[in-house]
């Protein structure tokens, strides 16, 4: 079975950047379509990025519109790893930040139900 494992969250000031990893372990994460999604305090968990399987032809990746342009979604099929560059971070991008795995090989970020593989999470926290 799928085990996720997150590191790489921290504090950082405003227009700062952090890279999360979320290493995969019991299967092949290539088999996976991937995510992430963050909590962030009196809010719902909310999708903020996704990446289909390595085996299906369309690997675009897909964004919240929040944060489009800023994050990047990558995996890298040789470490079992997935990761989550975030650049010019903001106070509102304070949150715990999930990495999360499906057996569908399209991904999306609408809902969380398509996701049966879940990490830890892992705390972000911009401030100045």
């Amino acid at each position: 079975q799928l085990q996720l494992v997150e590191s790489g969250g921290g504090s950082v000031q405003p227009g700062g950047s952090l890279r999360l990893s979320c290493g995969a372990s019991g299967d092949t994460l290539g088999n996976y379509a991937i995510a992430w999604f963050r909590l962030a305090p009196e809010k719902e968990r909310e999708g903020v990025s996704c990446i289909g399987s390595s085996d299906i032809f369309d690997r675009s990746a897909y964004y919240a519109r929040s944060v489009k342009g800023r994050f990047t979604i990558s995996r890298d099929n040789e470490k079992n790893t997935m990761y989550l560059q975030m650049n010019s971070l903001k106070l509102e991008d304070t949150a715990i930040y999930y990495c999360a795995a499906s057996r569908i090989p399209l991904c999306g970020i609408a809902s969380e139900s398509p996701y049966e593989y879940w990490g830890q999470g892992t705390q972000v926290t911009v401030s100045s």
